[in-house]
C-alpha cells in the first residue's frame, strides 16, 4: 500500500480518515479475485467473527464456515462444552444448511419460536424415522391458532433431492419453489438448501480441514493453567488457537503464548499444524515480541470496537487504520500475519483494512444482529426486531467469566469494566441472516479488489493507493436518498 502522491500522514488514521484510489485494472470480474487468506487459517474469504458471547456460537460458527469466514468461540466457554461444540460443527455438511426440525405433532407455537435462528426461513417436519413428511414457514403460521398441530399446516409436497445434487441443478430444480430438502441414501432428512442458499453454495469456497469437515476456532485466555486450555481445545478439534486478552503486551500474555506455543508444537508438528493467534497489541513492538513467543497471527486493536469504552475510560489505544499499517509491516518483518479487530463498521472498513496489510477483519457487534448469533430474537416496543449485544470487559461479560470466584472478589472486579453491557443490535428483515452481511462485504472488497487491478489479497495489499480525506469528504461518499 501506498498513499496518494506521496502523501505522509502526520497523525494517526481511522478508517473514515482515508479512502481507496482507483488504478488501472485487468481484472474483468469481481468473481477473478481470489479471497482466500494467507495466514494458515484455512479460510477463504477475509472475515473472523470475534470471540464475543454475543456474536460468537455453533451457528455462527457452522454458517460461516460453510462461506468460508471463521468464527473464534470465546474463552468464557468450558472445554468440556467447546469440545461438544466443535464435535457439532464438524458433523455439519459443508454444503447443505442445517435444518430446523419438529414433528406433526408439534405446534404453530414451536415453529415461530424456532424460525428465527435461521435466517432460510423454513421448519421440515419429519416423521419417526427422520424422513420428512412437509415443511412450514411463517406464511403458514400465519392467522393460525399457535396451539394448531403441524399435521394441519405443513406444506405435504417438499422438494427433495440427493445430497450430491450440485448447486446448480438444485436451483434449477426449485424453480419457483423456495426450499429444497437433501436426503440421505435412506431417505433420511440431512439438509437444507434455498434457492439463495444453492447460489451463494456456487459462489463460496467452505474453510474445512483435511477431513473436508467444517473448521473452527476457539480462544483462551492468560489466566490459570493455559496450556492444560490449550490441549483440551486441540483434543476437542479445534483448527485454530487464539491467545487472547485486551493488553496482549504484557508479560503473561508472552509466558501464555510460549505455553501455548509448546502444546501446540507436541501436538502439530509439520504433519497437522495449528495456527496460534495473539493479541492485541497496536504497535511494531507489540508484533515483534508476540512473534519471538510463538505468534503466527497477531491480532491488532485496542479501543475501536462498537461494544468497548477502553479509549474513554483510560485514553489507550490507536485509530485503527495507522495501527495495521504499522504492525502489517513489523508483521512481514516478523514472518506473522496481522488480523485487524474491531472498528468495522462497514464493507469498506474491511477493504482497508487489507489494503493496510491484514490478511482478514474481525469483526464483532455488526453480526450480533443476525439470525444465527447465539442471543434470543426480541422486539421493542413497535414490534422491531433486535437482539442483545454486550463488550466482552462490560459488567455483564465479566460476571459471567468471575462466577466460580467467591463473592468478594467478584464485587471487586465488577468495579472495572471497561465495554458496554447491553445495546440493541437490530436485525434487518429482508436481510436477517450473517450470511447477508457476509455478502455485503466480499461484495465490496472483490469489488475494491477489482478498482486497483488485484485478483489476490497479497496483490490488493501491494496494489492499493490511499488517500486521506476529512469528515466531509467521508459524509459526501455516504448515500443520502431516502
Amino acid at each position: 500500500m501506498r498513499f496518494l502522491d506521496g502523501q505522509v500522514p502526520d497523525r494517526d488514521l481511522t478508517y473514515d480518515d482515508v479512502f481507496l484510489v482507483p488504478g488501472r485494472s485487468a481484472v474483468a470480474s469481481r468473481f477473478d479475485v481470489d479471497l482466500t487468506t494467507a495466514d494458515g487459517s484455512g479460510a477463504t474469504v477475509p472475515v473472523i467473527a470475534a470471540n464475543m458471547t454475543a456474536v460468537a456460537g455453533r451457528r455462527m460458527a457452522e454458517t460461516l464456515a460453510r462461506r468460508g469466514a471463521l468464527t473464534v468461540l470465546p474463552q468464557d466457554v468450558a472445554p468440556e462444552a467447546v469440545a461438544e461444540i466443535v464435535g457439532w460443527i464438524k458433523s455439519r455438511h459443508p454444503v447443505w444448511d442445517t435444518p430446523l426440525v419438529l414433528h406433526t405433532g408439534d405446534a404453530v407455537a414451536d415453529v415461530l419460536n424456532l424460525l428465527p435462528k435461521r435466517a432460510h426461513g423454513t421448519v421440515v417436519v419429519v416423521d419417526d424415522a427422520g424422513r420428512p413428511v412437509g415443511t412450514v414457514d411463517e406464511a403458514a403460521c400465519t392467522g393460525v391458532d399457535r396451539f394448531t398441530r403441524l399435521a394441519d399446516v405443513l406444506d405435504p409436497a417438499p422438494v427433495t433431492l440427493p445430497l450430491d445434487t450440485a448447486p446448480r441443478q438444485v436451483f434449477e430444480a426449485l424453480g419457483p419453489r423456495g426450499v429444497a430438502l437433501g436426503l440421505d441414501t435412506d431417505g433420511r432428512l440431512a439438509g437444507l438448501l434455498t434457492t439463495l442458499g444453492a447460489v451463494r453454495a456456487a459462489i463460496y469456497t467452505p474453510a474445512v480441514d483435511d477431513r473436508g469437515r467444517l473448521r473452527t476456532a476457539a480462544a483462551v485466555g492468560v489466566n490459570g493453567d493455559v496450556a492444560v486450555k490449550a490441549k483440551a481445545l486441540l483434543d476437542a478439534g479445534v483448527d485454530v488457537l487464539v491467545v487472547d486478552t485486551a493488553h496482549g503486551h504484557q508479560e503473561k500474555m508472552l509466558d501464555a503464548l510460549r505455553a501455548v506455543r509448546s502444546v501446540v508444537g507436541q501436538r502439530g508438528g509439520a504433519e497437522a499444524p495449528v495456527p496460534v493467534v495473539a493479541g492485541n497489541v497496536v504497535t511494531a513492538e507489540g508484533v515483534r515480541d508476540l512473534a519471538a513467543a510463538g505468534a503466527d497471527v497477531v491480532k491488532v486493536g485496542v479501543g475501536p470496537g462498537a461494544m468497548c469504552t477502553t479509549r474513554m475510560m483510560t485514553g489507550v489505544g490507536r485509530p485503527q487504520f495507522s495501527a495495521v499499517i504499522e504492525c502489517a509491516a513489523a508483521g512481514r518483518d516478523h514472518g506473522v500475519r496481522i488480523w485487524a479487530d474491531g472498528g468495522v463498521r462497514h464493507p469498506r472498513d474491511v477493504a482497508l483494512a487489507l489494503a493496510a496489510g491484514a490478511s482478514a477483519a474481525m469483526i464483532g457487534s455488526w453480526l450480533a444482529g443476525t439470525c444465527e448469533s447465539p442471543g434470543d430474537l426480541l422486539r421493542d416496543e413497535s414490534g422491531r426486531p433486535y437482539k442483545e449485544s454486550f463488550g466482552m470487559a462490560s459488567k455483564r461479560a465479566v460476571s459471567a467469566r468471575t462466577r466460580g470466584d467467591g463473592s468478594f472478589d467478584r464485587a471487586r472486579k465488577a468495579l472495572f469494566e471497561e465495554g458496554i453491557s447491553s445495546s440493541r443490535q437490530w436485525l434487518d428483515p429482508q436481510r436477517p441472516g450473517v450470511e447477508d452481511v457476509l455478502d455485503g462485504i466480499c461484495s465490496g472488497v472483490r469489488s475494491a479488489c477489482t478498482y486497483a487491478g488485484a485478483r489476490t489479497l497479497d496483490d490488493f495489499t501491494d496494489r492499493a493507493v490511499v488517500g486521506i480525506q476529512t469528515a466531509a469528504g467521508f459524509a459526501e461518499g455516504t448515500p443520502h436518498g431516502l
